[in-house]
């Protein structure tokens, strides 16, 4: 399908958006239109015209799982989706190609006036509070993907947490493409107000197909003064999805952004989740682990900003490379001039399974002032051939040995995980890797 005016007049439409969204989105397309492919990491062979830019539901907006065709709640069913909600989470949304299907949240969080919606319902319900943060941190025009999304946006997750609002259990949304040449553009935004918490899970799954897939998304994240938001990612994209992401928080006095963000799938994945560290004493913290295997390039790491005194931010960033995957760390941290009394770290680990995998570190640090603190550690290694041997000698067979060691070297990212996600990673990561 080629993206015209045409066909972002039609999806504004469909979803009877106001005036404002409309001239967003075309204003948009005339920057993706006049926007170049990335000219750093790695080579983005797209088609355009042959994307499919958006695609309707077949049914409404549904919170209840039995109004949604057997078919496609079997898909949700099967990734653990529905079982998840009842056990351990307050709220879950999920979006099949371009529109969320279903969604819904614990009547407690109603009752504190905590807002979890799709985001193309959030823009009609709360217009104010949303145009008020909307395309304000990240905006249109950044890049090729942020232009792309902003003209051709559907679905996605809004939230707001009140102040002095804390969150017992995690908030979930789940994203499937399941259509061949689907391109999926979900818009997220998340306000966690003064003195508030939230944990929020995100996943992403897509079938194998012979022609690729596109997934450029934009989240938008503002963290409050005392605040926490923590933003778990898990994407398992198939082998045909380029993943192309733009994440960014800002973090007001005091308060706290972390990402913990797992890559396993996709072909091509372009991500470096960011903080800046606005308010004195804010901090940032990523935990990263890309997996890179046959036919996979993981470039993917951090960025911290860091503008206020007294600012903190850690990167930790885990990357595997097997059977000719490559998998690069490409990160940035800025201490500017305004930032005293600041210090931030990052450390790098890539694991090498074979002769014919790569990596590479790409990282970017800059400190503008004396009274601040930087400190950079990479390692790169393969399995030890020792601790292969030990293993195999207690009667462990070669690849479960391989297995137990990756685990080992990941420790750090599964330590972050609630347990039923460990075990999910588990599980991805013995796919991707040991190829059982």
């Amino acid at each position: 399908m080629k993206l015209t005016r045409d066909v972002v007049k039609n999806i504004s439409n469909i979803k009877e958006e106001p005036e404002w969204m409309l001239k967003f989105r075309l204003k948009s397309l005339e920057a993706f239109e006049k926007s170049m492919n990335p000219n750093f990491g790695p080579k983005i062979n797209i088609d355009y015209d042959s994307i499919n830019y958006y695609k309707s539901r077949e049914n409404k907006l549904t919170n209840n799982w039995d109004n949604i065709s057997c078919e496609v709640r079997n898909i949700f069913d099967d990734l653990g989706v529905i079982s998840a909600e009842k056990k351990f989470l307050d709220g879950v949304g999920a979006q099949y190609d371009s529109e969320v299907i279903y969604h819904n949240m614990v009547k407690e969080l109603q009752e504190k006036k905590v807002i979890f919606l799709d985001t193309d319902t959030a823009l009609k319900k709360h217009p104010e509070i949303f145009k008020k943060y909307f395309n304000t941190l990240v905006k249109y025009n950044e890049n090729k993907f942020t232009a792309l999304n902003g003209a051709v946006w559907s679905g996605g997750t809004f939230i707001y947490i009140p102040p002095n609002t804390k969150l017992e259990r995690p908030l979930q949304s789940y994203f499937r493409i399941n259509s061949k040449n689907m391109g999926q553009f979900e818009r997220t935004l998340i306000i966690v107000d003064d003195n508030s918490s939230l944990h929020y899970i995100e996943g992403c799954t897509a079938p194998t197909y012979t022609e690729d897939s596109l997934h450029a998304a934009t989240v938008e994240i503002f963290v409050g003064k005392n605040s926490r938001c923590r933003y778990t990612t898990i994407q398992n994209w198939s082998n045909d999805v380029y993943n192309l992401v733009t994440k960014r928080a800002i973090v007001e006095e005091n308060g706290l952004m972390e990402w913990i963000d797992g890559n396993i799938g996709s072909k091509v994945n372009m991500k470096y989740p960011c903080c800046i560290l606005k308010g004195k004493g804010a901090r940032g913290s990523c935990i990263t682990v890309a997996a890179a295997s046959a036919g996979q390039i993981q470039d993917s790491g951090a960025k911290m900003i860091h503008l206020g005194e007294n600012t903190k931010s850690n990167i930790v960033s885990k990357s595997i490379a097997s059977k000719g995957g490559i998998a690069t760390y490409r990160g940035k941290v800025k201490i500017t001039r305004g930032a005293k009394n600041s210090s931030a770290s990052v450390k790098c680990d890539t694991l090498i399974i074979d002769e014919i995998s790569k990596s590479d570190t790409v990282p970017t640090n800059i400190v503008n002032n004396n009274s601040s603190f930087l400190e950079h550690e990479a390692t790169v290694s393969k399995i030890s051939e020792d601790k292969l041997f030990y293993l195999m000698s207690k009667g462990i067979d070669e690849e479960s040995a391989k297995e137990l060691i990756i685990m080992g070297f990941i420790g750090a990212f599964r330590e972050e995980l609630p347990m039923e996600y460990a075990v999910e990673l588990n599980r991805l990561l013995s796919l991707n890797i040991g190829g059982k």
